[in-house]
């Protein structure tokens, strides 16, 4: 399962979502699922097992689901390598992230000092984020600066290999965006993009998936 809102942003898009279960089996052989899909959208969720980035669970990472975290890792590297279209929304950054060789911080408010990137537990919040003038991010989201909905209480540490920052929160500039910037299309956002009917983020996706499908 997953977040309707997910589905209805593709959708909305003029896309075709296509949900993918976690599979020990199809982690091994990647590429039969991704011949099948034009771009890769790495959903938010549950806290990545911080075994995954050679961590020990802090107190209050919870709900980590290992087979899951296997089959999207898996899936991202083999989408990276292959330069598909992926955008990892949340959970979906981090786990890019990761995917790439970085570690994540598991509690913000030990470092921030405060709640207030999920204020309320299961309600999405608003704040704002500043977006570095040209980058992939700013260019997806069709601004520099806008105002995001959020609900994490995980964030980036370390940066994976060739990851660049291009976004963060104001005021506390807690990394909101990242990007590789030698490929076609790799974005992560840290905000719900999915949760905004205005955004165009997953818009973005989509058309870069479809650039690459008139390509073929």
């Amino acid at each position: 399962m997953t977040p309707r809102p997910y589905a209805t942003a593709v959708q909305a898009a003029g896309a075709l979502a296509l949900l993918l279960p976690p599979d020990d089996a199809a982690a091994q052989s990647p590429d039969a699922l991704l011949d099948r899909i034009d771009a890769l959208l790495l959903a938010g969720g549950a806290d990545i097992d911080p075994a995954s980035y050679g961590a020990k669970p802090h107190p209050e990472t919870k709900g980590t689901w290992p087979e899951r975290d296997r089959f999207e890792l898996a899936l991202a590297h083999r989408a990276l390598e292959r330069d598909m279209p992926v955008l990892g929304i949340c959970r979906g950054m981090e786990l890019l992230n990761v995917a790439l060789g970085g570690t994540l911080v598991q509690h913000l408010p030990d470092v921030l000092g405060t709640n207030d990137h999920r204020k309320v537990p299961g309600a999405f919040g608003d704040h704002e984020v500043r977006l570095e003038p040209g980058s992939l991010a700013a260019r997806a989201v069709g601004a520099e600066r806008a105002t995001v909905k959020s609900h994490h209480h995980q964030g980036l540490d370390e940066l994976g290999d060739g990851l660049r920052a291009s976004g963060w929160s104001v005021p506390d500039d807690l990394v909101e965006a990242v990007e590789l910037p030698d490929r076609r299309f790799t974005l992560g956002v840290l905000w719900h993009a999915e949760q905004d009917e205005r955004s165009k983020v997953i818009a973005a996706l989509v058309e870069a998936a479809s650039v690459g499908v008139g390509a073929q």
